[in-house]
């Protein structure tokens, strides 16, 4: 464990998304996780008891709104609303996988944006502060009037790369244009040049492999995007790589949200091997031999760590860890 925090009003908490990352978090920190139960009354309804003092104290909530969902989201509300009423001197939110995100604009008549409307109810709850990774749209930081630290994924992702010698003859592919910028700095790291694969999506979840920009012929691949859900773009363009001579197709993205299909379609894809963080709790039954996930304990816990002693958090953004910080 890092050097304690003795007598420190830095306070951890987690609820029920993500309970081994929160961990992960503390541990880096140097901190023990609060204690804190939540449970449900019998119709359902999330109850919380904070069983420690907090009064004073800068507090942390760890955690993913995740599926479910509404479940994970009515958890971090709650908990906010009972810190501010034991009165916590400061409430900050730790989201590594922000839910509703995808929801950030209206793409067509009488939607809602619900991105927006989750950071509502975040800030009206009393958060103070929001610590993200990987955000859908970068844009939704703007949904909050409150500070927003917008951590990176990729760093991580591109020490995995290093550190196991794939980096050689690599180029990093997008899956569509929207994340060049994403596939731009992966590149960075591993000194590569990008490709971009043209796509038309039809409807939600429905993907239409298009074009290659860029030559992958005789090239490791490495596919990037921020986050994995049922798998049918990131499949769909392993596929065309392969078709256009790539000789392998490795794919990573920050969160491993893996609903419906997913599992069944990266098993039987051409895909090597999948890299992924620990934003998101995955069950036994989807870590399969071809998933590999890197932590953002450390990456976490030293922002937490430099906001709590007024320190920038800026250097995270650009600066790899150094490798001995990781557990592949």
């Amino acid at each position: 464990m890092s050097e304690q925090y003795t007598g420190s009003k830095l306070k951890i908490f987690a609820l029920n998304s993500n309970k081994p990352l929160a961990e992960k978090i503390a541990e880096s920190v140097g901190v023990p996780l609060g204690k804190t139960s939540v449970d449900r009354f019998s119709d359902g309804e999330i109850r919380i008891n904070i069983e420690e003092s907090i009064r004073g104290d800068e507090i942390f909530i760890i955690q993913s709104t995740s599926a479910p969902v509404n479940d994970n989201l009515m958890e971090l509300l709650i908990m906010i609303d009972a810190l501010r009423r034991a009165s916590a001197a400061t409430i900050n939110v730790v989201i590594p996988y922000y839910g509703y995100a995808r929801q950030d604009r209206k793409a067509r008549s009488r939607e809602p944006i619900t991105a927006k409307l989750v950071a509502d109810m975040i800030e009206k709850a009393g958060a103070d502060r929001a610590i993200m990774l990987d955000l859908h749209a970068a844009q939704i930081q703007g949904f909050f009037d409150i500070p927003v630290d917008h951590l990176m994924g990729a760093p991580l992702l591109a020490d995995y790369f290093l550190t196991n010698g794939l980096d050689k003859d690599a180029v990093v592919v997008s899956p569509d244009h929207g994340g060049v910028t994403r596939a731009r700095k992966l590149a960075e790291f591993l000194k590569s040049p990008i490709a971009i694969i043209d796509k038309r999506r039809p409807r939600a979840n429905v993907a239409e492999i298009m074009n290659i920009i860029g030559s992958v012929d005789g090239k490791r691949c490495v596919l990037i995007d921020d986050m994995i859900d049922t798998a049918g773009t990131i499949t769909l363009a392993a596929q065309a790589l392969t078709d256009a001579g790539a000789i392998e197709v490795y794919a990573c993205a920050t969160h491993p949200v893996l609903s419906g299909p997913a599992i069944e379609r990266i098993e039987k894809s051409p895909i090597k091997q999948l890299v992924v963080t620990d934003s998101i709790q995955l069950p036994e039954e989807k870590q399969i031999d071809k998933l590999v996930q890197v932590s953002v304990g450390p990456l976490i816990g030293d922002a937490i760590k430099r906001i709590h002693e007024n320190k920038p958090v800026s250097p995270l953004f650009t600066n790899r860890f150094r490798r001995d910080q990781h557990q592949f």
